[in-house]
């Protein structure tokens, strides 16, 4: 291989796996699902190896394809930074942005250092609550971008990546499958609060609510206090806390976080943090 790979089909590829598949890669990248195709073909055509496995039903990474994807990753990064670099001089205004309690204790504090530092002429409000309150705050025009989880039948944004919700505690905690469930949960209106209570009542599993809180911080006091478990995004779980073993808890599923706001290819502070955001997944879930 004697050519340099496009950032255009690495990006293609990464979509791709963290999508679970080339429409839902498509819908990420906003444009066609033939794109992606074509981006596919062309980049196992440069690299000589075969990066997904396709059947009718999914797409996985082979063994080349795994070993590809941190690399691929990587070069993306480095791509946005350079980018970010040469555009740095140039971006001024205000950015109301607000992340979800997901992030409090994950890199993001790093990342806006990176770019509060990067352009020092770019006024940054940042604002932390729950998924549901940023979507309504965002869409009355008080925040410009929010990371958070995708609200349900909400399509608008760029996908982050997508994670699994799971239950989790102290280290060594095992509920007592007689009692009801001990809770350590967001108030309403929390999305994950919302997603746990139905899955509970939808396999007739007894619960109480041991503890609520508003703040990531207070739920994992409650939880490392012993009070109950709670249900958290699997790349996200905070210090000193563990998902549980297997102990007959039903699944939680699946968890998009999204990005919303900004302007596709644009080159304002909004976008560009946004953009910022996207390139920093790996950083913002332990990746």
């Amino acid at each position: 291989m004697d050519a340099l790979l496009d950032p255009s089909l690495l990006r293609s590829f990464v979509a791709v796996v963290e999508a679970g598949g080339f429409s839902a890669a498509a819908r990420q990248l906003g444009v066609s699902q033939s794109t992606v195709s074509q981006h596919m073909a062309r980049l196992e055509a440069q690299t000589g190896r075969r990066l997904l496995a396709r059947d009718t039903h999914s797409v996985t990474t082979t063994p080349d394809g795994d070993a590809v994807l941190p690399f691929a990753k990587r070069a993306l990064e480095a791509n946005a930074g350079i980018r970010r670099y040469l555009q740095g001089g140039a971006l001024r205004g205000r950015v109301r942005f607000g992340a979800s309690e997901d992030f409090v204790f994950s890199a993001l504090p790093e990342v806006l250092a990176d770019f509060t530092a990067r352009h020092a002429e770019v006024d940054l409000e940042l604002t932390v609550g729950l998924s549901e309150v940023l979507y309504d705050r965002f869409d009355a025009g008080q925040l410009d971008l929010i990371l958070a989880k995708r609200r349900e039948g909400d399509m608008r944004g760029r996908r982050a990546w997508v994670d699994d919700l799971r239950w989790v505690g102290r280290l060594g905690v095992v509920p007592d499958a007689e009692a009801p469930l001990p809770l350590v949960i967001y108030p309403p209106p929390s999305m994950t609060r919302q997603r746990a209570l139905a899955v509970l009542d939808g396999v007739g599993r007894r619960w109480r609510v041991a503890c609520t809180s508003g703040s990531l911080s207070g739920l994992r006091a409650a939880a490392m206090a012993g009070l109950g478990v709670v249900p958290l995004a699997a790349q996200l779980i905070p210090p000193g806390l563990a998902e549980l073993p297997p102990c007959g808890l039903p699944t939680l599923g699946p968890v998009e976080f999204m990005v919303l706001g900004g302007s596709y290819g644009g080159r304002d502070a909004v976008t560009t943090l946004g953009d910022v955001l996207l390139a920093s997944a790996g950083r913002l879930r332990g990746g």
